[in-house]
């Protein structure tokens, strides 16, 4: 049984917005560091956005910086991605991650070791 669901994505026009969520079945979630990442078709899977266990501190890739929130409600085991002003680019399938630790963010791929199936997010021009 998969730990990280991710559900929210779609097909939306450019300037458009999205909400992704990911729910964890796991106990560890709000003891977990959290993250999203994308992959277009052909390229490498990328660094989206990261957030601490307890929601204090956030990263973004310079890419969607001042477009996308990152935030997540413990209570809930569920982390979010708000999107706004899509952008054709943006296009690729989205996936959440968790990464032991309790000191701060990170975004590095290695560091995240249970990965959701991902979810297709397309914007259109």
């Amino acid at each position: 049984q998969r730990q990280l669901v991710e559900s929210g994505g779609g097909l939306v026009q450019a300037g458009g917005s999205l909400r992704l969520s990911c729910t964890a079945s796991t106990r560890t979630f709000s003891s977990s560091r959290m993250g999203w990442f994308r992959q277009a078709p052909g390229k490498e899977r990328e660094f989206v956005a990261a957030i601490s266990r307890r929601g204090d501190s956030t990263a973004y890739a310079d890419s969607v910086k001042g477009r996308f929130t990152i935030s997540r409600d413990n209570a809930k085991n569920t982390v979010y991605l708000q999107m706004n002003s899509l952008k054709p680019e943006d296009t690729a399938v989205y996936y959440c991650a968790a990464a032991p630790g309790l000191v701060g963010v990170t975004t590095t791929p290695t560091d995240f070791g249970s990965w959701g199936q991902g979810t297709q997010v397309t914007v259109s021009s």
